[in-house]
């Protein structure tokens, strides 16, 4: 989600000509910020949207119904992760690690030892649905060999979570792995040698990839054989265009490897090992839940989730109508928006990115049963001069204008913690699009959410958001709830703990947990059901929104 280091490769990233944000880095987002009035029209109050109850997420009873829910990712929050890829990639030196990134993730926010005690975090927020992910490393350290005390563990989370009755939803691989399926201590990934149960040598080896999907595929077995009489819906990837080009285009993410300028080809090949691994788990998935565990009918509903941008054709700072600016858009909208969910619909992939698929895997088709959408900015693309060769774009790039970055309309807007701007209709654009290519594919926002440590703009963030989701569900988007991304403060990857996107902070001494303004808005139209009209008029709309300290 939400990351600037997935742009570093397309470029879709830091779309501003004026840099000179200057970040709060001492306040504290305590949720007693005084709200201020953002509506852009005072004379007509907004009405009050009512929201359906939580429903079914793929079957046709469910259309129509609507979940509110928080999501996190275990290597971001869990302590006690020490064969995680990210421990490692982050850990000084004397301790076996790279220093990779901003900051040594450690004990992170101490989420495994509070896990059971978190869950009233989504109780007092009234929540109805939490997505979380699994750590694998913490599940099989070491190749076959399994912790029956971690499986204990995320077990107790499911019943505590369904005592409170509320849906869970899993996420089997989000951005981290075990160390021995990709070890990049070592330089001993020859693709000619044989892998080891060491080192698998990770997603671009000729030989080791067979055998992570193999194992990727257990494990997701093993967790659906263990936990589906209580869990019914099932993420397999976590953002899989952003992963990719963060760990083996851009080597910003543990693996480390940067093939995006050295080897495009061998980049595709991950793109396609990686959907295989999708395929593999969503098998196994189906084959070991078969426990209907909510009633509606199924028993397990398996899909992913992406990573979406507001793209915008752009010339020179400003919104572009040249055609060549627009294709520019279009391609990687297709690469990033479109090409997994194409692949796993119709059961093909293209190779060469052209638009046009160019291999055939029956074998996939319609295995994806509900798409997750992550939005959290929009950025500028245009076609001239190309910068990215094989795909005949150029970018904004962090400090550098290249002439794709858009200048910035409303100041207030800019998230500088995170190098982007937040725009509102951005996530109805992506939601009305998606839906007219997928009309029968029924979506949810698995994340959504702002960093900042001014609680008034995250309920703004929170209120605006909803309004536009339900502004696309009212024009026929089949789109079931919003997960807010985070449920609490946490490590946020290569960005380390500057960035804050917790409805609940956290205290990195103490490890407590304070509600912000966020929590207390959201949980309000969540124990309602309703985003009430002064609500909307207090943090919705489109106007300016309350300024960054």
């Amino acid at each position: 989600m939400r990351h600037v280091w997935p742009v570093l490769f397309l470029g879709l990233l830091s779309c501003s000509n004026d840099t000179s944000s200057n970040p709060c880095t001492d306040c504290v987002d305590a949720g007693v910020d005084a709200p201020h009035d953002v509506t852009t029209d005072t004379s007509t109050p907004p009405e009050a949207i009512v929201f359906g109850a939580r429903g079914s997420l793929t079957q046709a009873s469910g259309k129509g119904g609507f979940r509110f829910g928080a999501a996190t990712a275990a290597a971001q929050i869990e302590d006690g992760l020490t064969q995680n890829d990210w421990y490692f990639w982050t850990a000084p030196g004397d301790q076996g690690g790279l220093e990779k990134g901003e900051a040594f993730v450690g004990d992170a926010v101490k989420g495994f030892t509070n896990a059971t005690a978190d869950v009233a975090l989504l109780k007092q927020a009234n929540l109805d649905a939490y997505r979380f992910s699994v750590d694998w490393s913490r599940v099989e350290p070491q190749r076959d060999q399994i912790d029956e005390t971690a499986l204990a563990h995320y077990s107790d989370v499911l019943d505590a979570l369904v005592a409170e009755g509320i849906t869970p939803m899993i996420t089997v691989h989000h951005f981290s792995s075990p160390m021995w399926v990709d070890d990049f201590r070592q330089d001993d990934c020859d693709p000619n040698a044989d892998v080891t149960d060491a080192n698998l040598c990770g997603w671009g080896h000729p030989t080791g990839v067979d055998q992570i999907i193999e194992e990727l595929a257990e494990f997701a077995g093993l967790l659906a054989s263990r936990y589906g009489d209580r869990v019914d819906e099932w993420c397999t990837l976590n953002e899989p265009i952003n992963y990719l080009l963060a760990s083996y285009g851009s080597g910003m993410f543990p693996p480390g490897r940067s093939y995006l300028l050295t080897d495009f080809d061998l980049l595709v090949t991950i793109y396609r090992n990686y959907l295989r691994a999708h395929i593999a788990m969503y098998d196994a998935i189906k084959a070991n839940d078969t426990v209907d565990a909510d009633g509606d009918g199924q028993a397990a509903d398996v899909g992913f989730s992406l990573s979406v941008i507001d793209l915008v054709p752009t010339r020179m700072g400003a919104i572009s109508a040249d055609p060549e600016d627009i294709a520019a858009r279009d391609r990687i909208e297709y690469i990033y928006h479109f090409l997994y969910v194409d692949s796993l619909l119709n059961g093909t992939f293209d190779s060469d990115l052209d638009g046009m698929p160019d291999e055939q895997h029956p074998e996939w088709q319609g295995k994806v049963d509900w798409l997750g959408v992550q939005y959290y900015f929009r950025t500028g693309v245009s076609a001239t001069p190309p910068l990215i060769p094989k795909l005949n774009l150029i970018f904004c790039f962090d400090r550098f204008d290249f002439g794709s970055c858009l200048a910035r309309e409303d100041e207030t807007k800019w998230v500088p913690d995170m190098g982007y701007e937040y725009y509102e209709p951005g996530i109805y654009n992506v939601l009305k699009s998606m839906s007219a290519r997928y009309p029968s594919l029924p979506m949810v926002v698995t994340e959504a959410g702002i960093a900042t440590n001014v609680g008034a703009r995250r309920a703004e963030n929170v209120v605006r958001t909803l309004e536009q989701v339900q502004r696309a569900f009212d024009e026929g988007v089949d789109v079931r709830g919003y997960y807010h991304w985070s449920l609490m403060d946490n490590f946020e990857w290569a960005e380390g703990y500057a960035p804050k996107f917790g409805l609940y902070s956290v205290d990195l001494n103490t490890y407590t947990r304070t509600p912000t303004l966020g929590a207390t808005v959201f949980g309000d139209i969540a124990g309602s059901r309703t985003l009430t009209s002064d609500q909307r008029k207090t943090y919705g709309g489109l106007g300016p929104m309350t300024p960054e300290e």
